[in-house]
């Protein structure tokens, strides 16, 4: 049964806007936990500013253990977890849970790699005009890796649009729930077709905030 258009378009824009909430959301908590795990990944390694390699040992195999696995077997993987803080494995909220803890990782790393690049000189300089590790931190570091991490935050926005849409498909919502629930499961290609051209204007519309706050922090 295909579906009417006249009364489905409100559940289409319904599930955008689903799907935009997973990726804010996920994006604000992700970037949070990232950046504090990216941060203490660098200032944690061998020879620098608060150096601590049990520490840095750990977040490392973390990551390394988390990043790999796909999201749809990670989504499911956790589920016991999501219901026992969120209440329910089904929603949106239930779905950003997930998101933000496979996100944060992926962040962590995308700092860490960023902060890597930054001229060792001008740590030395800040610690010769007498910076305590806080303000290497907050006057240094992440400044000088602002322009990237923008970048960095972009891939990664795209991606959570992805992940968003693997979520829909086991209850998640958003345009993936529609996809699978009107378009797959009925055999509905104008479905298929309306969620994908969506999901792919959102993917461009990230792109371009990223691309366009990226250039402007850079050319500061």
């Amino acid at each position: 049964m295909r579906v009417d258009w006249t009364t489905f378009w409100p559940r289409i824009v319904e599930s955008t806007g689903e799907t935009i909430l997973m990726v804010i959301a996920t994006l604000i908590f992700g970037s949070i936990l990232g950046i504090i795990i990216g941060l203490l990944l660098f200032i944690t390694r061998k020879g620098n500013i608060l150096e601590n390699k049990i520490l840095f040992q750990a977040l490392n195999i973390l990551i390394n253990i988390i990043r790999p696995i796909p999201f749809i077997i990670f989504l499911v993987a956790i589920s016991p977890l999501t219901r026992s803080i969120i209440g329910t494995t089904i929603g949106t909220w239930a779905a950003i849970f997930p998101m933000t803890i496979a996100a944060s990782f992926g962040i962590a790393r995308i700092v860490e790699n960023n902060l890597i690049s930054i001229d060792p000189g001008v740590i030395e300089a800040a610690k010769a005009m007498g910076a305590n590790p806080l303000q290497i931190i907050f006057t240094v570091l992440i400044p000088e890796a602002l322009g990237p991490l923008i970048l960095g935050l972009t891939f990664v926005t795209i991606g959570l649009i992805d992940f968003s849409a693997m979520a829909g498909t086991v209850g998640g919502g958003g345009l993936g729930h529609v996809a699978m629930t009107y378009g797959y499961q009925r055999f509905d290609g104008s479905v298929m077709l309306v969620t994908v051209v969506i999901l792919i204007l959102l993917v461009q519309l990230a792109q371009w905030i990223g691309n366009t706050l990226s250039r402007k922090i850079m050319r500061r």
